[in-house]
């Protein structure tokens, strides 16, 4: 039994909605969020969210919990009417907070999701449904439109006598740092959100995982993706440097899947001058990585899209950098790092060595051109390439690799085990660095 014991409207940065607060026999608090008049109607668009504090609050990347809270809401507020039910006491599944990072100890030691929970003696899935099937009862709700991967919890529901119409996947970008947790939960679970690029890619989907590589960071350095999009000819912009949009929409899209799957996104001080780019995820659902813009002098305006709230930048400068710049970039919310200069602006090999002391496993460098250049140049600070290539020709422009100071086709990077892919119109190629 449950009974509603409070509600309030709750502005969120999806819109309004209306949190309603609802106490079990269970013990637990069960928050309703509706948007819209949800009395009587149906199917109603629904999801019943399972508590997880380091995914939902900290946007902890071992899960894709927080991420699939945020998409859920998006939708409901986009469809103008539906629930979302947050089900408390579901924490790792049932287990709890304390058992749950209990359980990450034993996957960090080798178990998948699955034989954590085994392991520590309890079964893989504690989770009841009972609780939620009521609120949804007392809300006046027993038709729904049901946005889960979970097949369990479509059978639950329905035990519980609401009618599942639909079911909608909550399909997420993997992360490096989940996409093992992914895997098992599709495998052994039997979830169906999708380990590659969501659609609508308009040919077969890449699996992002193989196009990244083998994510190994090194103890001096991350993983590091050097990726760029360029035209047929090998421009990454026009003569005036126009480069909007080279590669299609399926294109971009799979880039922001990229994106999502690395703890970082590098660019240097020209591609955000030039291009003011968000570096952040928005055509696919996922974790936006940390920004990181190297610019040596702080050149960097004040108004780029790279300072915004939506995500983490920092910025890599040296002593070259006037020390008030660096006290009103850090007034907008960028971290300044002053790190040694190298012979053309921030000594990379020292960026990455501070990177990868901050923790950060793996990186996707997007640009621009001299920073592609530089790292391709040092033969040892990437591990990988992909280069995505569009059906034109735009003939004088920007290069997208510069002089690597090669004088023999033999002495030419040499690229291993590569892998190419049909995205929309542009061919993309994936291979490690030799």
């Amino acid at each position: 039994m449950v009974t509603e014991v409070a509600r309030v409207p709750l502005p969120t940065p999806f819109g309004p909605f209306e949190a309603r607060a609802f106490e079990c026999s269970s013990g637990n608090v069960y928050l309703a969020m509706t948007k819209g008049s949800v009395d009587g109607a149906g199917p109603m668009l629904t999801r019943v969210h399972s508590e997880c504090l380091t995914g939902d609050v900290f946007g902890s990347l071992r899960c894709d919990c927080g991420i699939q809270l945020r998409e859920a809401l998006k939708r409901i507020a986009a469809e103008g009417r539906g629930v979302l039910v947050y089900a408390t006491g579901h924490e790792g599944r049932g287990i709890g907070l304390v058992n749950k990072l209990r359980a990450y100890v034993a996957q960090d030691q080798g178990s998948d999701t699955v034989d954590a929970n085994l392991h520590l003696g309890f079964p893989v899935d504690l989770r009841s449904y009972e609780d939620a099937a009521e609120v949804l009862e007392v809300l006046g709700i027993r038709s729904i439109k049901l946005m889960t991967n979970n097949p369990k919890k479509v059978e639950a529901l329905l035990h519980h006598g609401i009618s599942v119409e639909e079911v909608q996947p909550l399909t997420v970008a993997p992360h490096t740092r989940n996409s093992t947790y992914l895997n098992t939960k599709l495998n052994r679970l039997g979830h169906n959100g999708s380990l590659v690029s969501p659609k609508p890619l308009e040919t077969t989907p890449v699996d992002i995982r193989k196009l990244l590589g083998a994510v190994r960071p090194r103890d001096d350095r991350p993983y590091v993706v050097v990726k760029y999009a360029q035209s047929l000819d090998g421009r990454i912009a026009t003569a005036v440097g126009d480069s909007r949009w080279i590669s299609s929409e399926p294109e971009r899209m799979m880039s922001h899947s990229m994106r999502a799957h690395c703890d970082a996104v590098m660019a240097g001080i020209g591609t955000v001058s030039n291009d003011d780019p968000q570096l952040t995820v928005r055509l696919v659902s996922g974790s936006s990585p940390i920004r990181i813009i190297l610019d040596s002098n702080l050149r960097m305006p004040a108004e780029a899209k790279v300072l915004t709230e939506e995500g983490t930048t920092v910025v890599l400068t040296t002593e070259r950098s006037e020390a008030q710049r660096r006290r009103e970039l850090t007034e907008r919310g960028a971290e300044i790092v002053v790190l040694p200069q190298g012979d053309d602006g921030v000594d990379l090999g020292e960026a990455l060595l501070y990177l990868r002391r901050r923790g950060i496993e793996s990186i996707l460098v997007e640009g621009g051109a001299r920073v592609i250049t530089s790292l391709l140049a040092s033969r040892g600070l990437a591990d990988r390439l992909v280069v995505s290539i569009a059906p034109s020709v735009l003939g004088s422009g920007v290069e997208a690799v510069g002089d690597l100071g090669i004088s023999e086709v033999t002495s030419g990077l040499e690229l291993r085990d590569p892998t190419v892919h049909l995205v929309g119109r542009d061919v993309v190629l994936g291979a490690d660095l030799g």
